[in-house]
């Protein structure tokens, strides 16, 4: 597994454990529809809240969430359009990103951006 993958899937868990500590429930990680991925797929206050995660180590090419440009987000809200069509019974639906900076086992910083996109 290369480096970036182990980055991925530890900052996915420490998010993960951020949001259940929030009191989120998790009802899916790294849910599929075709090729397009949602990190983590949680409610709080009968929402559904579709969640993109990102991890780095350092600064060197921006802060995490401002990976989170518009192309991805279109890609999330395909994804979380098909989510809903497959569970209407969450009517009300918000955007978050967990972003996350680590050194080796350390967490250096977690910012929770409720609301981030529509």
């Amino acid at each position: 597994m290369s480096k970036h993958s182990k980055i991925g899937i530890k900052g996915e868990q420490i998010a993960a454990n951020f949001l259940l500590n929030k009191g989120y429930i998790i009802l899916h990680r790294n849910w599929r529809s075709g090729k397009k991925e949602i990190d983590i797929i949680a409610t709080k206050d009968d929402m559904v809240v579709i969640v993109e995660i990102k991890t780095r180590t350092n600064f060197d090419f921006g802060f995490p969430e401002e990976a989170v440009n518009r192309n991805k987000q279109k890609f999330i809200k395909i994804a979380a359009e098909a989510f809903i069509n497959d569970n209407p019974q969450f009517p009300i639906v918000r955007f978050d990103i967990v972003s996350i900076l680590i050194n080796g086992e350390e967490v250096k910083e977690i910012v929770h951006f409720e609301d981030a996109f529509y």
